[in-house]
């Protein structure tokens, strides 16, 4: 029943029989013949099927949140088992907003450094991709913003706050100011983020309280793409203050933002469980020792 689940939850993820039996390591006739099967023993159509794959029943959506639910606690008691007999180890998959990921590091070297036998996937994701990765089970953890958008059902762990700089090259006309101001921004040449970013949306609606809108020429979902637009000297940018610390050394200016100076929470997102996986918990006592030591 637990492989047949396994199957199911892969096909809902993936809405394609092939793709989904890649996933699952079985030929695409073993996991239609799984599903199938599966459907037999509850006594309902959970796949709507055609000559291709159709969108799961209301009956198979109700499925999914019991399979999903099934299949991670028996994630989480194969995790503790396996925490008895040889400590914590196996592989950690964590999604990461883009612009945390110059301080991930803080997080998990500690984290390998006293579990040696852990392994860690970081995955770059938008705030959304990483909610809709835990809720898939394709994720199991996220670092994201806490206090700017709905989270929903999951447990939180404060990591620090986010403050925002204008990251601009020397020759910009505002890199010899101490601060500039939202409002500073309405004629500057600016390279952001992508719109599916929730940094990007941070930015408009700041820019949006000093009646400010903004069309800016270069767009990436990439925080070094941004970057790299920012050393030709043509654009500027609005980034956060910990990825602008990583290149002011290399002849950026990095100038505070202010009226307001804007700050949001990030953190540790992890699915709610009680108790939680022995893996996740480590996880979340070194993000706890982390935020500590970030104050």
């Amino acid at each position: 029943m637990i492989d047949k689940l396994e199957m199911f939850i892969a096909l809902a993820n993936e809405r394609h029989f092939g793709r989904a039996a890649e996933v699952c390591r079985v030929t695409q006739p073993s996991l239609s013949s799984a599903i199938r099967h599966l459907e037999d023993q509850l006594g309902v159509q959970l796949v709507f099927r055609g000559s291709r794959f159709q969108g799961l029943t209301p009956e198979g959506q109700r499925v999914l949140d019991w399979a999903r639910r099934i299949v991670g606690d028996m994630r989480a008691l194969k995790d503790e088992m396996r925490t008895v007999h040889s400590g914590l180890s196996g592989n950690l998959r964590i999604g990461v907003i883009p612009t945390a990921l110059p301080m991930v590091a803080d997080l998990t070297a500690p984290f390998t450094a006293r579990h040696p036998n852990m392994r860690v996937t970081l995955l770059s994701r938008t705030s959304a991709e990483i909610l809709a990765g835990i809720e898939s089970l394709e994720l199991d953890a996220g670092i994201t913003y806490l206090d700017n958008e709905p989270l929903g059902r999951v447990t939180q762990t404060p990591l620090y706050t986010e403050f925002y700089r204008y990251l601009c090259a020397p020759t910009s006309p505002m890199a010899d100011r101490a601060q500039v101001t939202w409002s500073d921004l309405v004629h500057e040449p600016l390279c952001l983020l992508t719109a599916d970013m929730q940094n990007r949306r941070i930015v408009n609606q700041h820019l949006a309280e000093v009646g400010v809108r903004i069309a800016p020429t270069v767009e990436s979902n990439s925080s070094i793409a941004l970057v790299a637009h920012v050393r030709s000297g043509l654009w500027a940018s609005v980034v956060p203050m910990r990825l602008a610390e990583m290149f002011t050394g290399q002849g950026l200016r990095a100038i505070p933002i202010v009226e307001p100076e804007a700050e949001h929470l990030v953190g540790l997102i992890t699915a709610k469980r009680d108790p939680q996986t022995p893996v996740l918990q480590a996880l979340m006592d070194e993000a706890a020792k982390l935020a500590l030591r970030l104050r």
